[in-house]
């Protein structure tokens, strides 16, 4: 432990620059040059520790990246996942507006810093601590970088499930709870569009002759509200309502957009059911409903409850105390839990700021979490 924390603390500043870089590549979802070019960056370092890259391009989206490391085991044995995504929520320009920085306190703040360039950083830098130091690791290990995470991984999640199914565990480099708290669990989402269909007509002369697909949808919103039930953690939220084309006209269509959130698939499964049943209030208006459940929850199982235990042991010898928690938010760790694989997920640098203009971490954890994170690689 004592060589791996010093091989660690001498690279902080060439950590630290790897992070910047990181973040100075802008790499909004869907900028499928930027989110190319990122993966062809992170390649070529992968490439110089011996790993077997593949790389997957998606039009309109990116690249995603899969880095096999053998370690000298059978290629065929049950393998360490280790997940993050290049993609981030931050216009392109933010940069110039939010410039990497180090503040006095020992913070540094940068678009996407959080969440979750220092991740792929550390990542990186683990399989880097391994391969100088001639580490041993218990498995095999395969690095997922996907591209499109930020908007329901809509590409990725089949190779996610891919390599899921080959795993014994998998890692996800997602940003921790503020104060280093990894997450043992989190919620399923669902996304939902509700589209009321009515009949327009001038509502000054012919009002009566028209259907009022604003009001219809205002309906189903009441409907949507009384779904929620915050006891038992599930949550509907009518998040965007759009509707009409005038001031002097019934308006003929109206659009909700819906999020939904819940913790176990039997409440997800009712919701969606209640959801889809919904019938129109006003007569000779329609409804249209479309979507579904994109993430399944990724529930605090035995299994993720037992690595947990192991990390945080590690952490202890390392010489920090790790805790748990569950969330409302959703990763690509709900995909890999929901086929049964022990998944461990907020394993990133401590910070702050998440999609916020205060996005920082604290530069003081980078070495302990990538030290962490290559005791996991070793021993899962």
């Amino acid at each position: 432990m004592s060589s791996l924390l010093g091989h660690l603390n001498a690279r902080q500043e060439s950590i630290l620059g790897l992070i910047q870089d990181l973040v100075e590549r802008e790499t909004t979802s869907r900028e499928e040059s930027r989110l190319n070019e990122i993966a062809r960056f992170v390649a070529r370092n992968l490439q110089i520790l011996g790993g077997e890259i593949e790389m997957t391009e998606q039009s309109g989206y990116g690249t995603h990246l899969r880095a096999h490391f053998d370690f000298n085991h059978n290629s065929d044995s049950p393998r360490v996942l280790i997940i993050g995504h290049f993609d981030t929520v931050w216009p392109v320009g933010t940069i110039e507006r939010l410039p990497f920085h180090i503040t006095p306190e020992g913070r540094a703040h940068g678009p996407g810093i959080f969440d979750m360039k220092s991740g792929i950083a550390i990542a990186l830098e683990a399989l880097r601590a391994i391969d100088i130091l001639g580490l041993k690791t218990r498995r095999p290990i395969t690095l997922l970088l996907t591209c499109d995470e930020e908007i329901g991984s809509r590409t990725s999640r089949p190779l996610i499930e891919e390599e899921a199914k080959k795993a014994a565990a998998a890692l996800v480099l997602e940003p921790p709870i503020t104060g280093g708290i990894v997450k043992t669990g989190r919620k399923g989402i669902g996304a939902f569009t509700i589209r009321a269909i009515g009949l327009a007509a001038h509502s000054g002369l012919d009002p009566d002759k028209g259907v009022n697909a604003i009001v219809e949808l205002a309906y189903q919103t009441q409907r949507l509200v009384a779904l929620n039930d915050y006891v038992q953690g599930i949550t509907v939220n009518v998040g965007t309502f759009n509707g009409g084309t005038a001031l002097n006209v019934v308006p003929a269509e109206a659009t909700a957009n819906v999020d939904v959130r819940f913790w176990t698939t039997e409440d997800g499964d009712r919701i969606v059911r209640a959801i889809r049943n919904l019938t129109p209030v006003l007569p000779e208006s329609q409804l249209e409903i479309t979507g579904g459940i994109n993430r399944p929850p990724m529930p605090r199982s035995e299994k993720n409850i037992a690595l947990y235990e192991q990390a945080r042991s590690l952490a202890a010898e390392i010489g920090f105390e790790l805790k748990d928690q569950i969330v409302g938010g959703g990763s690509d760790g709900n995909f890999t839990a929901a086929l049964g694989v022990p998944t461990l997920d907020g394993l990133g640098v401590d910070g702050a700021g998440a999609h916020a203009e205060h996005e920082h971490i604290i530069v003081s954890d980078i070495t302990r979490r990538a030290a962490l994170l290559t005791r996991l690689m070793q021993t899962v």
